[in-house]
C-alpha cells in the first residue's frame, strides 16, 4: 500500500495482449514486437516508459525504451531473435530529472538566476552514481562538482545546456515509484516455416504410375523432383495408418464397400495397429522415414494428418472401452453430423473417467512420430475436441520437441476457430475458400490482419482441400483455378492447395455439394503425374516468386490500392524496400479493366516521378510516372498481374 501511494503514473491498454494476458501471441524468429500502451500521470511532469523482456532461458530482464505518439499513446519494439516464449511487461514513471532539465531551460531562457536550479541538478545526478558505470560515475562525479561551485557558474550553465547530463538523464532513470504492468504477457517466436508455408497435399495410395495400382512411399519420392520443381515445402499425407473393415465406406462414401474398395484413411485401426503403425500396402516404418529423407534433401518437409478417431476395429476400442460412448444396445456410438453419418468412424468421448490416460496416449502419439523425424502435423477437427487438452498437449509437444508446428483443419464457428488458435495452434485453417466477392475478401482480410487476430491467429490459406470442392472451381475454368491459386499465395504467407486435382483441373462436384465425385477419401485414384499446363507454370513462377520477395512472405504487411472496378483487386504488400503490387481480375470469364492507384507515399515518390513495374508472370517491364495507371487483363491472357515494384 506504501508503495501504491507513491506510484503516480497509469499504465494500461497495453498491446498487443490477448484476453489480459491469458494467451500468448505469436512470431517468427528474426520479427520484431511492437508493443504500445497508455502511459500518463497526473500534474504536468514528464512521463517516460520502457518495454521490460526476457527470453524464457535468461533470468535477466533487457529493457528498451519507448516514445510517445500521440494521446498518450506510447510506443517501443524489441527484436524476438530465439524461438520459444518471450515475456514482456511495460513499465512508467514521472521522469523528475527530465522535468528538472526542461523547466531549467526554458528559465534560462527567461534570463533567472540559476544558482539554486544547478543544485537541484547535482542532486539528480548524484543519485544516478550507485546505477552508473564505473566510467560514467567519474563523468557524473566531475559534473557534480561543477555544478555544485558557485565560482564555475558559467561552465555549470554550459554543462546542463550540453548533451552530457541529458544523457545521462535518460541513461540513468529513478525507476523507484514506477508503475510496472504487471500481467505476465507472452509471444512464442516459432521457426521460420511457422511464418511461411508451401503445402502440396496428395495421398500415398494414389502415387502409383500405373493405373489400379496402389501407391507406395517408393512411389511418392519418384514424385518428390516434380513437387520441389514447383516450388512447395510441405508435403501434407492424409492418415497413413491401417484403415478399417467393419462398416468400410466404399466409392462416393456408400456403405455397401466391395472387397476391392480400400476404405477410407480416416477410418484408423484394424487387426495390423492404430495410430502409431502404417498401413502395410504403402510400405514400412523404414520406408516413410527414408522418404522423409529424401522429402528433406528436396527441400520439403512431410507433414502427417493427426485425426482423433477410430474405426471400430481399433485397438483402442477393446483396451480403453471407456474412451467411447456407448448406446442403451450396447453398440458403440459411430461418428455424426446430422444428417450425415460415419459408420465407420468412432469419436474419441472426452468426458471419460480416464482422461488422464487418454490425453497421455494421444500426446505419446504424436511425439512417437516426431521421434520418427515429423514436425508437422495437421489436424483433423480440432474443433470436435477438448480445448484443455489442446492447450496441454500441443505445450508438452512442442516443450520434448520445440519448432513442430501445428495446423488446425476447423471449418467451423469463428469463435471456436479463434479459440483453437489461442489454445496454440500454430496455423489455422480460414473461410478463404468461400470468400470470392471484392467486399468479403477485403473484410475477411481486414479481420485477420487488422483486428486482434494478427496476434494470434495465423492463416493458412487454401482454394481447395480433399474435403472441400468449391462452388467457385466447379465449372472447370483454367482461369477459375489460375486466380485462386495466385489469391492464396499471394494473400497469405502460408497457403496450400490438394495437388493433382488442382493441378489437373479437376473439378467435378458430387450433385449438389462442395465435394468432389469419385473422392480420393473413398477409393484409389490415378493421375497423370507427367502431365503440364498452363496452371503448373503458373504455380512454378508464384512459388518462385515468394521465396525471392520478402515482402510475399509475410501476411500482415497487406495495403489495399484503390482500383475503379468492382471486378477486380488490387493490394500493395511491402518489407524493407521489397514492394509488390498485385493486381487480379476476379471474373474469370470477361475482359476486365481500370485504373488503380499505386500508393506512391510508400514508395517515396511523388507524381511525375518514374518508376519501373516488372511483372514477374510474363516478364514485361512498364514505366509509370504517375499515381493513378491503367491496367487491363484479358479472357485470352493470365488473370493477374504480379508487379515488383522497382524505384
Amino acid at each position: 500500500m506504501i508503495k501504491q501511494g507513491l506510484q503516480r503514473v497509469v499504465v494500461e491498454h497495453v498491446t498487443p495482449e490477448i484476453d489480459a494476458g491469458r494467451y500468448y501471441i505469436k512470431k517468427v524468429k528474426g520479427d520484431i514486437l511492437t508493443v504500445e500502451a497508455d502511459i500518463f500521470t497526473d500534474g504536468h511532469d514528464h512521463v517516460r516508459g520502457r518495454i521490460l523482456y526476457k527470453h524464457e532461458g535468461e533470468k535477466k530482464w533487457s529493457h528498451t525504451s519507448m516514445h510517445p505518439t500521440w494521446n498518450d499513446r506510447w510506443q517501443g519494439v524489441f527484436y524476438l531473435s530465439q524461438t520459444g516464449f518471450y515475456h514482456y511487461k511495460v513499465t512508467g514513471w514521472v521522469d523528475h530529472a527530465l522535468t528538472w532539465h526542461e523547466g531549467f531551460l526554458k528559465k534560462y531562457q527567461d534570463a533567472q538566476h540559476m544558482g539554486v536550479e544547478l543544485l537541484i541538478g547535482a542532486n539528480f545526478l548524484e543519485e544516478m552514481l550507485p546505477h552508473a558505470s564505473i566510467a560514467d560515475q567519474k563523468q557524473i562525479t566531475k559534473l557534480i562538482s561543477i555544478l555544485r561551485d558557485d565560482k564555475q557558474y558559467d561552465l555549470a550553465i554550459n554543462a546542463v545546456l550540453g548533451k552530457d547530463i541529458h544523457f545521462f538523464i535518460n541513461l540513468y532513470p529513478d525507476l523507484a515509484n514506477a508503475t510496472i504492468y504487471e500481467r505476465d504477457l507472452r509471444v512464442y517466436v516459432d521457426r521460420d516455416k511457422a511464418g511461411f508455408s508451401s503445402w502440396y497435399c496428395f495421398f500415398p495410395r494414389s502415387a502409383s504410375p500405373v493405373p489400379n495400382k496402389h501407391g507406395t512411399f517408393k512411389d511418392c519420392e519418384l514424385l518428390l523432383p516434380r513437387i520441389a520443381e514447383m516450388g512447395f515445402d510441405v508435403l501434407y499425407f492424409p492418415p497413413i495408418h491401417p484403415i478399417g473393415k467393419t462398416f468400410r465406406k466404399g466409392k462416393n462414401n456408400t456403405i455397401n464397400a466391395s472387397p476391392k474398395d480400400e476404405g477410407v484413411p480416416y477410418a484408423i485401426g484394424s487387426k495390423e495397429g492404430g495410430h502409431k503403425d502404417i498401413l502395410k500396402k504403402l510400405g514400412s516404418l523404414e520406408d516413410f522415414k527414408h522418404l522423409i529423407k529424401e522429402a528433406a534433401s528436396h527441400g520439403m518437409e512431410v507433414a502427417m494428418d493427426f485425426a482423433i478417431q477410430c474405426s471400430p476395429d481399433h485397438p483402442y476400442v477393446k483396451q480403453h472401452p471407456a474412451w467411447f460412448k456407448w448406446r442403451p444396445d450396447g453398440t458403440v456410438q459411430y461418428a455424426e453430423n446430422p444428417p450425415k453419418k460415419y459408420q465407420d468412424i468412432l469419436p474419441i468421448n472426452f468426458e471419460n473417467e480416464d482422461w488422464q490416460n487418454l490425453w497421455n496416449e494421444l500426446k505419446n502419439i504424436l511425439e512417437y512420430w516426431c521421434e520418427q523425424g515429423i514436425r508437422i502435423f495437421r489436424v483433423d477437427n480440432p474443433h470436435t475436441k477438448s480445448f484443455n487438452f489442446w492447450e496441454w498437449c500441443i505445450a508438452e509437444v512442442q516443450k520434448n520437441y520445440p519448432g513442430t508446428i501445428f495446423l488446425s483443419e476447423a471449418f467451423t464457428k469463428p469463435k471456436v476457430m479463434k479459440e483453437l488458435a489461442k489454445r496454440g495452434y500454430t496455423q489455422s485453417y480460414t473461410y478463404f475458400v468461400w470468400r470470392t466477392q471484392k467486399h468479403e475478401i477485403v473484410e475477411y482480410i481486414n479481420e485477420l490482419t487488422q483486428s486482434e487476430m494478427k496476434d494470434y491467429y495465423r492463416p493458412n490459406f487454401w482454394p481447395n482441400t480433399h474435403d472441400i470442392n468449391p462452388y467457385y472451381l466447379q465449372d472447370g475454368n483454367e482461369n477459375s483455378f489460375i486466380i485462386r491459386l495466385f489469391m492464396a499465395a499471394t494473400l497469405s504467407s502460408n497457403y496450400g492447395i490438394f495437388g493433382p486435382v488442382y493441378e489437373l483441373l479437376y473439378h467435378d462436384p458430387y450433385p449438389g455439394k462442395e465435394e468432389y465425385l469419385n473422392s480420393e477419401k473413398y477409393e484409389v485414384r490415378h493421375w497423370d503425374w507427367g502431365k503440364r499446363n498452363r496452371l503448373t507454370e503458373v504455380i512454378t513462377k508464384v512459388n518462385a516468386a515468394r521465396k525471392v520477395n520478402p515482402a510475399l512472405q509475410s501476411t500482415n504487411n497487406i495495403k489495399w490500392c484503390s482500383i475503379d472496378n468492382d471486378h477486380m483487386l488490387a493490394y500493395h504488400k511491402k518489407t524493407g524496400d521489397n514492394h509488390i503490387l498485385c493486381i487480379v481480375k476476379l471474373d474469370p470469364h470477361n475482359k476486365q479493366f481500370g485504373h488503380v492507384q499505386v500508393p506512391l507515399y510508400e514508395l517515396g515518390l511523388h507524381p511525375g516521378d518514374e518508376y519501373q513495374v516488372f511483372d514477374v508472370m510474363t516478364g514485361n517491364t512498364y514505366t509509370w510516372n504517375q499515381e493513378w495507371n491503367y491496367v487491363q487483363l484479358e479472357v485470352w491472357d493470365l488473370p493477374v498481374h504480379l508487379f515488383r515494384i522497382e524505384v
